[in-house]
Formats: C-alpha cells, sequence, structure tokens
C-alpha cells in the first residue's frame, strides 16, 4: 500500500510540473525572414517591446500579438516579456508619446497565421503543441512556464 502511494505521488508530481512548464511557444515569421541562427527570448522581447525594429536585412519588424484574452498570449506576456497586462497598458501609453504603436493583434491562430504568410517581415507566435505550419519560418521554440514573468519592461 505505501508502495502505492508512493508511486502515485511520483505520478502526481510529474503531472504536475508538466502542466507547470505549459506548452513551449513558436515565434513564427513570414518566409521573407532569414536568420542564421534562432532568436532567444530577448530577441523576442525586443522585438515586442520595440527595441528592435529592423531584421539583419534591414526590412521592417512587424510584431502580430494575440488578442489580450488568449491563453497563449498571457503565457508570452508573463514568460517572454516578463509583464503582466496592466504594466503593457503602462509601456504602451509611454510609447504611444514616442509616436510607437504596438503590435498588431489577430483574433485567432489561424487570423495571425494568414497574417504573418501575407505580410513580409511580420512576426508572432503560436502555441508549440504541433509542428511548423505551412507557409511560415520558425525562429524560435522557447519554452514558458505557466505563470512565469509579472515585472516591468
Amino acid at each position: 500500500m505505501r508502495r502505492r502511494r508512493s508511486l502515485l505521488a511520483a505520478l502526481i508530481g510529474l503531472f504536475l510540473s508538466d502542466m507547470a512548464r505549459g506548452e513551449d511557444i513558436l515565434v513564427v515569421a513570414n518566409p521573407s525572414v532569414t536568420l542564421g541562427h534562432p532568436l532567444n527570448a530577448g530577441d523576442v522581447a525586443a522585438i515586442y517591446l520595440l527595441r528592435m525594429t529592423l531584421w539583419p536585412d534591414g526590412s521592417a519588424i512587424i510584431p502580430v500579438n494575440r488578442e489580450i484574452s488568449s491563453d497563449v498570449r498571457a503565457r508570452f506576456t508573463a514568460g517572454i516579456l516578463r509583464q503582466n497586462n496592466a504594466s503593457l497598458i503602462v509601456y504602451w501609453n509611454e510609447m504611444h508619446f514616442k509616436g510607437k504603436s504596438p503590435p498588431v493583434v489577430q483574433e485567432s491562430e489561424q487570423a495571425l497565421l494568414t497574417f504573418i504568410r501575407r505580410v513580409p517581415g511580420s512576426v508572432g507566435y503560436i502555441t508549440g503543441g504541433g509542428g511548423a505550419p505551412d507557409g511560415v519560418v520558425v525562429l524560435a521554440r522557447l519554452p514558458v512556464a505557466v505563470g512565469s514573468g509579472g515585472g516591468g519592461p
């Protein structure tokens, strides 16, 4: 009986740790984007906070967000940007006065992928449960823990 409890506790621990890790986030871009290396989380954060605005070839980076209510956006905001929605609102209000606009928003993963396929220089993020979708290039696969992040820009 004791052995079964220990095994059950171990299985529950593995299950919970896998849930805490969550699915990876894939950072995908229009095929016009060519890099010689994958992006890291810092690069992706710089893109989405408009600190990096040009690809290495000099073309404009067009970041694309999911809608504010999506789970993948919440995980991206907390795990990659290390912020929460309230701090991002303050950040984008400050950026507005510097003449910068927040990333484009698409209301579904399919809409985001369609936009990225059609717009050169665009980049977005999706859940990494499946393989790479057709018509986009994967720039990064980032593990993001559920409930991570929360600081400021």
